[in-house]
């Protein structure tokens, strides 16, 4: 299926100081390349969505979040579909926060929970409810931390097809060279445009994709032996233990800490 191109808003006057869009982005559609004069923070509650910029491009889950700044060009899908939330930030109220270059951070329960309310209200209310709002989720952007946990993207082509092949299919056993074979290079020239697509070999960057697919499989009401089968591994006490050496903790323990 071909990705479908969903026209971005080309007369939204700007946010004065923050404005929330939501929408929900189908599967295999995407926000074709374009530039703000302000500052996004990219962003769903729930689905995972593509980002690419001129600087990298990452696949993100609803625990993280992607800061662009000001015109800087940028687009945006989603290959099985998300319920977008794009925070459009004046370039003043931006300027003001510590992250000055494209940054992937993680969402706090607060942070989501105030993105969910400010998409919610109107700016009619007169109380200076929504503004307190807006405030909040600045200080909020204030305090944010770059995380590493990202999925970095390729942006060839031929690359970025595999990897959706492997999102989609995460236990597909295929190694180096039968991939090499299918997309039409030596498995030594895959690996090297890997690297320099990702800045991670296949087989790190497999590593951090079955994580992300198990944090949001589990997110998605899965249990853990029906996510470790998902995700190909030979037996749940292999993925708790595969997940506890990247996370530091059991997945029970991780989903736990996600609704407190």
């Amino acid at each position: 299926m071909a990705w479908q191109v969903i026209e971005a808003p080309h007369d939204a006057p700007p946010p004065m100081p923050m404005t929330v869009r939501a929408q929900s982005v189908p599967a295999r559609h995407y926000f074709p390349e374009h530039v703000h004069n302000w500052s996004q923070m990219v962003y769903a509650i729930t689905g995972v969505l593509t980002v690419n910029t001129t600087e990298g491009a990452f696949v993100i889950s609803p625990e993280q979040a992607v800061w662009l700044p000001a015109g800087l060009p940028h687009r945006v899908g989603s290959l099985l579909g998300a319920e977008f939330r794009s925070l459009w930030i004046a370039d003043k109220a931006g300027c003001e926060l510590p992250m000055t270059s494209p940054t992937v951070f993680r969402v706090s329960s607060l942070l989501q929970a105030l993105i969910i309310e400010a998409s919610e209200v109107g700016r009619g209310d007169d109380d200076g409810y929504v503004d307190r709002i807006t405030q909040l989720i600045l200080d909020q952007l204030s305090r944010a931390h770059p995380i590493s946990t990202a999925l970095p993207w390729p942006r060839e082509s031929a690359l970025e097809s595999m990897c959706e092949a492997l999102y989609a299919d995460p236990a597909d056993p295929r190694q180096l060279q039968e991939w090499g074979r299918e997309i039409g290079m030596s498995g030594r020239t895959l690996a090297r445009h890997f690297v320099a697509e990702t800045g991670m070999s296949l087989r790190s960057w497999r590593r951090r994709l079955r994580l992300f697919r198990a944090i949001e499989l589990l997110g998605g009401g899965l249990s853990v032996t029906q996510t470790a089968l998902e995700l190909g591994y030979g037996s749940t006490s292999a993925f708790v233990y595969a997940f506890r050496q990247e996370m530091g903790c059991s997945p029970q323990a991780y989903m736990r800490g996600q609704t407190i």
